[in-house]
Protein backbone atom coordinates (compact mmCIF):
# COMPACT_ATOMS: atom_id res chain seq x y z
CA UNK A 1 0.00 0.00 0.00
CA UNK A 2 1.24 3.49 -0.86
CA UNK A 3 0.64 5.68 2.19
CA UNK A 4 1.30 9.38 2.79
CA UNK A 5 1.91 10.44 6.39
CA UNK A 6 1.55 14.21 6.83
CA UNK A 7 3.12 15.53 10.03
CA UNK A 8 3.13 19.00 11.60
CA UNK A 9 6.34 20.96 11.14
CA UNK A 10 6.63 22.19 14.73
CA UNK A 11 8.92 19.29 15.70
CA UNK A 12 11.07 16.86 13.75
CA UNK A 13 9.85 13.28 13.28
CA UNK A 14 10.75 11.97 15.79
CA UNK A 15 11.25 15.03 18.01
CA UNK A 16 14.68 15.75 19.42
CA UNK A 17 13.16 16.43 22.84
CA UNK A 18 9.48 16.88 23.80
CA UNK A 19 6.76 16.22 21.25
CA UNK A 20 3.80 13.88 21.27
CA UNK A 21 2.19 14.04 17.82
CA UNK A 22 5.43 13.87 15.85
CA UNK A 23 6.67 11.03 18.03
CA UNK A 24 3.56 8.96 17.31
CA UNK A 25 3.84 9.73 13.58
CA UNK A 26 7.39 8.41 13.68
CA UNK A 27 6.45 5.18 15.44
CA UNK A 28 3.58 4.59 13.02
CA UNK A 29 5.65 5.38 9.94
CA UNK A 30 8.53 3.10 10.91
CA UNK A 31 6.22 0.22 11.76
CA UNK A 32 4.34 0.54 8.46
CA UNK A 33 7.65 0.46 6.58
CA UNK A 34 8.73 -2.56 8.62
CA UNK A 35 5.53 -4.33 7.59
CA UNK A 36 6.36 -3.76 3.92
CA UNK A 37 4.31 -0.71 2.96
CA UNK A 38 5.56 2.14 0.79
CA UNK A 39 5.36 5.19 3.01
CA UNK A 40 6.09 8.82 2.18
CA UNK A 41 6.57 11.15 5.14
CA UNK A 42 5.95 14.87 4.72
CA UNK A 43 7.78 16.55 7.62
CA UNK A 44 10.60 18.89 8.58
CA UNK A 45 13.98 18.28 6.96
CA UNK A 46 15.70 17.29 10.19
CA UNK A 47 13.41 14.27 10.54
CA UNK A 48 14.90 10.78 10.53
CA UNK A 49 12.95 7.98 8.87
CA UNK A 50 13.25 4.80 6.82
CA UNK A 51 10.34 6.04 4.69
CA UNK A 52 10.72 8.46 1.79
CA UNK A 53 11.14 11.85 3.44
CA UNK A 54 9.75 14.96 1.75
CA UNK A 55 11.42 17.82 3.66
CA UNK A 56 9.02 20.75 3.53
CA UNK A 57 11.15 23.03 5.74
CA UNK A 58 14.80 22.43 6.72
CA UNK A 59 14.28 22.36 10.48
CA UNK A 60 11.58 21.85 13.08
CA UNK A 61 9.87 25.19 13.53
CA UNK A 62 9.84 25.32 17.34
CA UNK A 63 13.61 25.12 17.58
CA UNK A 64 14.32 27.46 14.64
CA UNK A 65 14.99 31.03 15.85
CA UNK A 66 14.59 32.34 12.28
CA UNK A 67 10.98 31.18 11.94
CA UNK A 68 8.47 33.96 12.61
CA UNK A 69 5.33 32.76 10.79
CA UNK A 70 4.76 29.04 11.34
CA UNK A 71 1.49 29.02 9.40
CA UNK A 72 3.25 30.09 6.21
CA UNK A 73 5.31 26.90 6.21
CA UNK A 74 2.24 24.76 6.82
CA UNK A 75 0.57 26.30 3.76
CA UNK A 76 3.65 25.25 1.80
CA UNK A 77 3.26 21.80 3.35
CA UNK A 78 -0.31 21.55 2.03
CA UNK A 79 0.71 22.59 -1.47
CA UNK A 80 3.54 20.04 -1.49
CA UNK A 81 1.28 17.24 -0.29
CA UNK A 82 -1.58 17.85 -2.70
CA UNK A 83 0.68 18.16 -5.72
CA UNK A 84 1.57 14.51 -5.08
CA UNK A 85 -1.82 13.29 -3.87
CA UNK A 86 -2.37 11.15 -6.99
CA UNK A 87 0.63 8.98 -6.04
CA UNK A 88 -0.98 7.48 -2.92
CA UNK A 89 -3.57 4.89 -2.05
CA UNK A 90 -4.27 6.59 1.29
CA UNK A 91 -3.35 9.95 2.80
CA UNK A 92 -3.08 10.15 6.58
CA UNK A 93 -3.06 13.63 8.11
CA UNK A 94 -1.87 14.62 11.59
CA UNK A 95 -2.24 18.41 11.22
CA UNK A 96 -5.66 18.93 12.80
CA UNK A 97 -8.18 20.55 10.41
CA UNK A 98 -5.79 22.63 8.30
CA UNK A 99 -6.18 20.50 5.16
CA UNK A 100 -9.97 20.01 5.26
CA UNK A 101 -10.88 22.44 2.43
CA UNK A 102 -8.40 20.67 0.14
CA UNK A 103 -8.82 17.02 1.14
CA UNK A 104 -12.61 17.23 0.72
CA UNK A 105 -12.13 18.36 -2.89
CA UNK A 106 -10.11 15.38 -4.14
CA UNK A 107 -11.00 11.72 -4.41
CA UNK A 108 -7.98 10.09 -2.78
CA UNK A 109 -8.97 8.16 0.39
CA UNK A 110 -7.84 10.19 3.38
CA UNK A 111 -8.15 10.12 7.14
CA UNK A 112 -7.21 12.54 9.90
CA UNK A 113 -6.05 11.61 13.37
CA UNK A 114 -6.92 14.33 15.86
CA UNK A 115 -4.22 14.53 18.52
CA UNK A 116 -5.42 17.45 20.63
CA UNK A 117 -8.28 18.54 22.87
CA UNK A 118 -11.63 19.09 21.19
CA UNK A 119 -13.65 20.80 23.92
CA UNK A 120 -13.01 24.32 22.60
CA UNK A 121 -16.14 26.28 21.50
CA UNK A 122 -14.42 27.58 18.36
CA UNK A 123 -14.06 24.06 16.98
CA UNK A 124 -17.73 23.06 16.94
CA UNK A 125 -18.88 25.11 13.90
CA UNK A 126 -15.74 24.15 12.00
CA UNK A 127 -16.29 20.42 12.42
CA UNK A 128 -20.00 20.79 11.69
CA UNK A 129 -19.04 22.27 8.32
CA UNK A 130 -16.78 19.28 7.65
CA UNK A 131 -18.87 16.58 9.29
CA UNK A 132 -18.13 14.02 6.53
CA UNK A 133 -14.33 14.12 6.86
CA UNK A 134 -13.13 10.69 8.14
CA UNK A 135 -11.64 11.14 11.62
CA UNK A 136 -9.74 8.93 14.05
CA UNK A 137 -9.75 9.67 17.78
CA UNK A 138 -6.86 8.66 20.02
CA UNK A 139 -9.26 7.82 22.86
CA UNK A 140 -12.99 7.38 23.23
CA UNK A 141 -13.15 10.23 25.73
CA UNK A 142 -11.59 12.63 23.21
CA UNK A 143 -14.71 12.29 21.05
CA UNK A 144 -17.19 13.58 23.61
CA UNK A 145 -17.36 17.25 22.49
CA UNK A 146 -17.88 16.28 18.82
CA UNK A 147 -20.61 13.69 18.58
CA UNK A 148 -21.95 14.49 15.12
CA UNK A 149 -18.83 14.00 13.02
CA UNK A 150 -17.50 11.08 10.98
CA UNK A 151 -15.55 9.06 13.52
CA UNK A 152 -14.26 5.93 11.77
CA UNK A 153 -12.18 4.48 14.63
CA UNK A 154 -10.46 5.05 17.94
CA UNK A 155 -6.79 4.06 17.78
CA UNK A 156 -4.82 4.25 21.00
CA UNK A 157 -1.21 5.29 20.64
CA UNK A 158 1.55 2.71 20.63
CA UNK A 159 5.35 2.75 20.92
CA UNK A 160 8.00 0.25 19.74
CA UNK A 161 8.35 -2.70 22.09
CA UNK A 162 12.15 -2.44 22.06
CA UNK A 163 12.28 1.31 22.74
CA UNK A 164 12.33 0.95 26.53
CA UNK A 165 13.28 -2.00 28.72
CA UNK A 166 11.65 -3.34 31.85
CA UNK A 167 13.15 -2.07 35.12
CA UNK A 168 12.06 -4.61 37.71
CA UNK A 169 13.56 -2.78 40.69
CA UNK A 170 12.24 0.74 41.35
CA UNK A 171 14.42 3.61 42.44
CA UNK A 172 13.91 5.96 45.36
CA UNK A 173 12.08 8.79 43.59
CA UNK A 174 8.79 9.67 41.91
CA UNK A 175 8.76 11.09 38.38
CA UNK A 176 6.91 13.83 36.53
CA UNK A 177 7.43 14.21 32.79
CA UNK A 178 5.92 16.31 30.01
CA UNK A 179 5.09 20.03 29.96
CA UNK A 180 4.97 22.64 32.65
CA UNK A 181 1.50 24.09 32.17
CA UNK A 182 -1.58 24.74 34.32
CA UNK A 183 -3.41 21.65 33.06
CA UNK A 184 -0.51 19.23 33.68
CA UNK A 185 -0.32 20.24 37.37
CA UNK A 186 3.33 19.83 38.24
CA UNK A 187 2.40 21.65 41.45
CA UNK A 188 0.20 18.73 42.50
CA UNK A 189 3.07 16.35 41.81
CA UNK A 190 5.34 18.37 44.09
CA UNK A 191 2.81 18.38 46.94
CA UNK A 192 2.11 14.66 46.54
CA UNK A 193 5.79 13.82 46.76
CA UNK A 194 6.31 16.15 49.73
CA UNK A 195 3.37 14.73 51.72
CA UNK A 196 4.45 11.17 50.90
CA UNK A 197 8.04 11.87 51.96
CA UNK A 198 9.54 10.99 48.56
CA UNK A 199 11.97 12.71 46.22
CA UNK A 200 10.51 14.05 42.98
CA UNK A 201 12.37 14.41 39.69
CA UNK A 202 10.73 16.64 37.06
CA UNK A 203 11.67 16.27 33.38
CA UNK A 204 9.59 18.82 31.52
CA UNK A 205 9.72 21.59 28.96
CA UNK A 206 8.44 25.12 29.45
CA UNK A 207 6.80 26.61 26.36
CA UNK A 208 7.05 30.34 25.74
CA UNK A 209 3.34 30.68 26.49
CA UNK A 210 3.83 29.03 29.89
CA UNK A 211 6.88 31.01 31.03
CA UNK A 212 4.86 33.38 33.21
CA UNK A 213 2.99 30.47 34.84
CA UNK A 214 6.26 28.65 35.43
CA UNK A 215 7.92 31.61 37.11
CA UNK A 216 4.91 32.52 39.26
CA UNK A 217 3.54 29.10 40.26
CA UNK A 218 6.14 26.37 39.75
CA UNK A 219 9.61 27.88 40.11
CA UNK A 220 9.10 28.78 43.80
CA UNK A 221 8.05 25.17 44.52
CA UNK A 222 11.26 23.84 43.00
CA UNK A 223 13.02 25.06 46.14
CA UNK A 224 11.16 22.45 48.19
CA UNK A 225 13.49 19.78 49.64
CA UNK A 226 13.80 16.71 47.46
CA UNK A 227 12.55 18.36 44.24
CA UNK A 228 14.89 18.20 41.23
CA UNK A 229 14.06 19.99 37.96
CA UNK A 230 15.86 18.41 34.99
CA UNK A 231 14.21 20.14 32.02
CA UNK A 232 13.43 18.57 28.65
CA UNK A 233 14.77 15.09 27.91
CA UNK A 234 14.71 12.85 24.83
CA UNK A 235 14.43 9.12 24.20
CA UNK A 236 18.11 8.62 24.93
CA UNK A 237 17.56 9.34 28.64
CA UNK A 238 13.80 8.91 29.07
CA UNK A 239 13.96 5.15 29.58
CA UNK A 240 16.35 5.38 32.49
CA UNK A 241 14.47 8.32 33.95
CA UNK A 242 11.09 6.58 33.91
CA UNK A 243 12.43 3.11 34.60
CA UNK A 244 14.27 4.28 37.68
CA UNK A 245 11.17 5.82 39.22
CA UNK A 246 8.94 4.08 41.74
CA UNK A 247 5.94 5.64 39.96
CA UNK A 248 5.02 8.27 37.40
CA UNK A 249 2.81 11.03 38.80
CA UNK A 250 0.19 12.15 36.27
CA UNK A 251 -2.03 14.53 38.30
CA UNK A 252 -3.64 16.29 35.35
CA UNK A 253 -6.46 18.83 35.48
CA UNK A 254 -7.82 18.72 31.92
CA UNK A 255 -9.48 16.29 29.44
CA UNK A 256 -6.25 14.55 28.39
CA UNK A 257 -6.73 13.22 24.82
CA UNK A 258 -4.37 10.30 25.47
CA UNK A 259 -1.23 10.81 27.57
CA UNK A 260 1.77 9.22 25.82
CA UNK A 261 3.89 9.47 28.97
CA UNK A 262 1.69 6.89 30.67
CA UNK A 263 2.44 4.12 28.18
CA UNK A 264 6.11 5.09 28.08
CA UNK A 265 6.13 4.57 31.83
CA UNK A 266 4.35 1.21 31.57
CA UNK A 267 6.88 0.09 28.96
CA UNK A 268 9.55 0.58 31.61
CA UNK A 269 7.50 -1.37 34.16
CA UNK A 270 6.78 1.80 36.14
CA UNK A 271 3.20 2.17 37.43
CA UNK A 272 1.26 5.41 37.08
CA UNK A 273 -0.59 7.38 39.74
CA UNK A 274 -3.06 9.56 37.87
CA UNK A 275 -6.18 11.67 38.17
CA UNK A 276 -8.94 10.02 36.07
CA UNK A 277 -9.43 12.86 33.59
CA UNK A 278 -9.89 12.38 29.86
CA UNK A 279 -8.34 9.20 28.50
CA UNK A 280 -6.61 8.18 31.72
CA UNK A 281 -9.13 5.44 32.68
CA UNK A 282 -8.76 3.97 29.18
CA UNK A 283 -5.01 3.60 29.67
CA UNK A 284 -4.46 2.78 33.35
CA UNK A 285 -5.99 -0.32 34.95
CA UNK A 286 -6.69 0.78 38.51
CA UNK A 287 -4.94 -1.55 40.93
CA UNK A 288 -2.92 -3.31 38.20
CA UNK A 289 -0.86 -0.81 36.21
CA UNK A 290 -1.30 2.04 38.64
CA UNK A 291 -3.82 3.87 40.77
CA UNK A 292 -6.56 6.34 39.84
CA UNK A 293 -6.95 9.04 42.49
CA UNK A 294 -9.08 12.13 43.00
CA UNK A 295 -7.07 14.11 45.53
CA UNK A 296 -3.58 14.70 46.83
CA UNK A 297 -4.35 12.63 49.92
CA UNK A 298 -5.51 9.71 47.77
CA UNK A 299 -2.35 10.04 45.69
CA UNK A 300 -0.21 9.94 48.86
CA UNK A 301 -2.01 6.77 49.92
CA UNK A 302 -1.38 5.32 46.45
CA UNK A 303 2.35 5.99 46.84
CA UNK A 304 2.29 4.03 50.08
CA UNK A 305 0.62 1.10 48.27
CA UNK A 306 3.03 0.89 45.33
CA UNK A 307 4.42 -2.36 46.73
CA UNK A 308 1.11 -4.04 45.82
CA UNK A 309 1.76 -3.53 42.10
CA UNK A 310 3.80 -5.86 39.89
CA UNK A 311 6.13 -3.99 37.55
CA UNK A 312 6.24 -6.98 35.21
CA UNK A 313 2.46 -6.75 34.93
CA UNK A 314 2.80 -3.10 33.87
CA UNK A 315 5.17 -4.16 31.10
CA UNK A 316 2.86 -6.98 30.00
CA UNK A 317 -0.11 -4.61 29.75
CA UNK A 318 2.00 -2.31 27.61
CA UNK A 319 3.02 -5.13 25.28
CA UNK A 320 -0.55 -6.37 24.91
CA UNK A 321 -2.28 -3.04 24.38
CA UNK A 322 0.12 -0.22 23.54
CA UNK A 323 2.75 -1.44 21.07
CA UNK A 324 3.48 0.32 17.76
CA UNK A 325 2.74 -2.98 16.01
CA UNK A 326 -0.81 -3.03 17.38
CA UNK A 327 -1.26 0.66 16.51
CA UNK A 328 -0.13 0.12 12.92
CA UNK A 329 -2.44 -2.88 12.51
CA UNK A 330 -5.36 -0.79 13.74
CA UNK A 331 -4.56 1.94 11.22
CA UNK A 332 -4.20 -0.58 8.39
CA UNK A 333 -7.77 -1.69 9.14
CA UNK A 334 -8.84 1.97 8.87
CA UNK A 335 -7.02 2.34 5.53
CA UNK A 336 -8.61 -0.86 4.21
CA UNK A 337 -12.04 0.42 5.19
CA UNK A 338 -11.45 3.68 3.33
CA UNK A 339 -10.32 1.85 0.20
CA UNK A 340 -13.30 -0.50 0.39
CA UNK A 341 -15.72 2.41 0.64
CA UNK A 342 -14.11 4.14 -2.33
CA UNK A 343 -14.33 0.96 -4.42
CA UNK A 344 -17.98 0.50 -3.48
CA UNK A 345 -18.83 4.12 -4.29
CA UNK A 346 -17.08 3.82 -7.66
CA UNK A 347 -19.08 0.70 -8.45
CA UNK A 348 -22.35 2.44 -7.58
CA UNK A 349 -21.42 5.42 -9.75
Amino acid sequence: MKIAQVAPLYESVPPKLYGGTERVVSYLTEELVRQGHQVTLFASGDSITSAELVPVYPNSLRLDPNCVDQLAHHITLLETVFRRAHEFDVMHFHIDYLHFPLSTRQNIPHVTTLHGRLDLPDLLPLYENFRHVPLVSISDSQRAPLSGVNWVATVHHGIPENLYRLHEKPGDYLAFIGRISPEKRADRAIWIAKKAGWKLRIAAKVDVNDQEYFKAEIEPLLREPGVEFIGEIGDDTKGEFLGGAAALLFPIDWPEPFGLAMIESLACGTPVIAYPQGAVPEVIDDGRSGFLVNSIDEAVEAVRNLGRLDRRCCRTIFEQRFSARRMACDYLKVYAGLLHRQTRQAAVS
